[in-house]
């Protein structure tokens, strides 16, 4: 990992070097703060007066060159809104061009300002979490909240930065005018749901989104979807987004996205109704579902792979398997076969394309969009998760045609069969490969998109905004002395998961822990909840259904509600620690400790720890998308592939201990199932606090 000095030093803009904040000086000065306090020369107080007025010279240095900077671009504006008045009169079509162009170079003038203020916002971020962590305090919290409420404050001027904000009104207003003189009278105000197509006003938005460092709804589901990227794109790698992109084939991925989640819970009511009628005990169910799970781990694997070199071909096979296992499983009935049964659930695990679907979003979307691309993925898995349960509800009828056999049991298969036939003539007809990048970059272009990549370049990605703030980087972060670094070898990806396992810090692997345990806890809920229900309850197949739709359909509002008001209120790391108790509270309030076992307790406490574990699974993955190494951002053996084979693996787990336990019979398999899940998440909120202990 490059530190942090060094990223600085190369990305400043030359004429400005005088006024970014002095990272290397600070450093330099709370180390020998330590030293001093060490030696008994300095006392704690006179340190933190001492780092204030640094701090405080350093935010008012930049905020006054920021100040007179925003003076030029407004007086430039106000000279071309003149010009713009002029031409009211007497329209040329060749001035107008001219004067779009001016206004796009003020734009590009901005976006440097924008990569300006944000470098030096998180150079603020980082001392002060140095500073916090060298002598334990919390002089974050301190610094924060006296200098951001003053009524004269200036670090409102970094981080809020309203002057910005009209002067990027100011331009996207003036060239939407002068894009469109046929008459309309409306402006960008008016008619603020269209946007201007204009690279530099995308750029300069997607800049000032990202420096009101505010999370939202959008923003946790693009981070629950724990899409990898990388910290700086090179100005060819932007180029090769858009010329990659196809709406067509991104909508083709979402939806191989959500009928698999289809797929995988629409068997879940009615698994344990098959194993019986095929002979077998319903605890076998746990081997049935998790027999896909137990493919995916593989398929996973060799679908990152595959997405090296192409999208649609492993899209095919994955249809293709996954039409084949459907009807493997539909025809296991008529051919009273539980082997049948299990290879075509295999046969739809190895059709598990998600790896793909993540790599597409990551790889071939426009980094404008790819937040809601992201939030879209995360979107259809939940719809996915309500919709299969529901739909086997429906599924209550029994007939034959000849002598296929269509009933509860057996309709899901055919009716996923069916969609995943339709799903590949789709695929087929509107897929289009995305361009190889070697091809892209061989090819034409033309010189002035060049030099706008160029300018944007450091401001089209959240920078250092999330992935400088992890635990790799603080323990890399070595004062920049002027010594050459090789830059590929930080961007090197890992060529094996023990390599990438390697890249992993502490504070990662507890991460990946976390999600192990949520996913294991959330497993066991699911897949043995029919047989739980009908034991204790006499619960109907539709009746299950209903219920498993009904947790399905808590995941959006319950994203809704932490993404846009509680992470706002807490910490992240605060909500995390709270949501695992929750979890907790939930798994022991399941457990059968008096004779008679009651619908509400299992209802309420099978609530409390699915809501909980979908909380603790957004903030999890955002924190997981912070701490990681941006190595994992690209190649086969990435981020989003190692925390898909954790949850992957935890649920192949929790499946065959479902069917372990049905060795001891139904009226055991509650609790002997529940104690693991306990057992894990106990052991995850002592690493949680281990961790964050030792870090904060």
């Amino acid at each position: 990992m490059v530190a942090f000095g060094k990223k600085l030093k190369d990305r400043q803009v030359q004429e400005w070097q005088g006024y970014y904040i002095n990272y290397k000086l600070m450093k330099k000065k709370v180390k020998q703060y330590g030293n001093q306090i060490k030696a008994g020369a300095l006392d704690r107080r006179h340190v933190l007066k001492d780092f204030s007025r640094m701090l405080d010279n350093q935010i008012e240095r930049i905020v006054l060159f920021l100040l007179d900077q925003q003076g030029v671009l407004a007086s430039r504006i106000t000279e071309l809104n003149k010009q713009q008045d002029s031409l009211q009169e007497q329209p040329d079509i060749s001035k107008i061009t001219e004067l779009r162009e001016a206004y796009r170079d003020v734009g590009r003038d901005l976006l440097k300002l924008l990569f300006f203020v944000e470098i030096n916002a998180i150079g603020l971020r980082k001392i002060l979490k140095k500073f916090d962590k060298r002598f334990g305090y919390k002089f974050t919290d301190y610094y924060v909240k006296t200098r951001a409420n003053h009524p004269y404050s200036q670090l409102q001027q970094v981080f809020k930065h309203v002057g910005l904000g009209a002067v990027v009104g100011a331009i996207s207003r003036n060239l939407a005018d002068l894009q469109d003189r046929q008459g309309s009278y409306l402006s960008i105000y008016d008619q603020p749901s269209l946007p201007l197509q204009d690279s530099v006003v995308d750029s300069m938005k997607a800049a000032v989104d990202r420096l009101s460092h505010s999370t939202n709804f959008l923003n946790f589901l693009a981070q629950h979807a724990l899409i990898m990227q990388e910290e700086f794109p090179t100005p060819v790698e932007e180029q090769v987004d858009d010329q990659r992109y196809h709406f067509m084939s991104l909508l083709l991925n979402l939806a191989n996205t959500f009928l698999y989640m289809v797929n995988t819970y629409i068997i879940v009511p009615t698994a344990d109704n098959y194993s019986m009628s095929l002979g077998a005990a319903a605890t076998v169910c746990g081997i049935v579902i998790g027999a896909m799970a137990v493919a995916q781990i593989f398929s996973s694997v060799y679908f990152s792979a595959w997405s090296n070199r192409s999208y649609f071909r492993p899209l095919v096979f994955s249809s293709i398997a996954l039409f084949v296992g459907n009807v493997m499983y539909a025809l296991a009935y008529d051919l009273n076969s539980i082997p049948v049964l299990l290879i075509g659930r295999l046969c739809c695990g190895l059709g598990s394309a998600r790896a793909v679907n993540r790599r597409y979003i990551s790889d071939c979307v426009p980094l404008r969009i790819r937040m809601q691309a992201s939030a879209g993925f995360v979107s259809a898995s939940a719809l996915g998760m309500a919709c299969g349960p529901a739909l086997a509800g429906l599924l209550q009828t029994n007939f034959k045609i000849y002598k296929l056999t269509f009933n509860q049991d057996t309709l899901p298969g055919w009716l996923m069969a069916f969609a995943w036939l339709i799903y590949l003539i789709w695929l087929w007809i509107s897929f289009r490969e995305p361009a190889n990048e070697t091809e892209v970059n061989n090819g034409p272009q033309e010189s002035n998109s060049v030099e706008n990549d160029a300018l944007e370049k450091g401001v089209t990605q959240p920078l250092l905004l999330k992935a400088e703030e992890n635990q790799q980087d603080d323990e890399n972060d070595q004062e920049y002395d002027g010594s050459e670094e090789a830059p590929e070898e930080s961007r090197k990806p890992a060529n094996s998961i023990a390599e990438a396992y390697r890249l992993l810090t502490p504070s990662v692997k507890v991460q990946l822990l976390i999600y192990f345990m949520l996913k294991y806890a959330m497993e066991i809920l699911l897949s043995e909840s029919s047989v739980v229900t009908s034991y204790y309850f006499g619960w109907s197949t539709g009746t299950v259904a209903i219920f498993l739709a009904c947790l399905g359909l808590t995941v959006l509002p319950i994203n809704v509600v932490v993404g846009s008001y509680i992470s706002n209120m807490f910490e992240d790391r605060q909500i995390l620690l709270a949501s695992e108790i929750m979890v907790f509270l939930g798994i022991l309030g399941s457990f059968q400790v008096v004779i008679s076992y009651s619908v509400p307790q299992y209802v309420i406490s099978g609530l409390i720890m699915f809501v909980a574990a979908e909380v603790l699974e957004g903030v999890n993955l955002s924190l997981l998308s912070r701490v990681m190494s941006s190595r994992l951002s690209r190649g086969t053996y990435n981020g989003g592939l190692l925390s898909t084979e954790a949850g992957t693996i935890a649920r192949v787990i929790a499946d065959a201990t479902i069917t372990l336990a049905g060795y001891l019979g139904q009226s055991r398999l509650l609790n002997v199932t529940l104690l693991p899940s306990l057992l894990i998440c106990v052991a995850s909120i002592v690493a949680t606090c281990y961790t964050y202990n030792s870090l904060y």
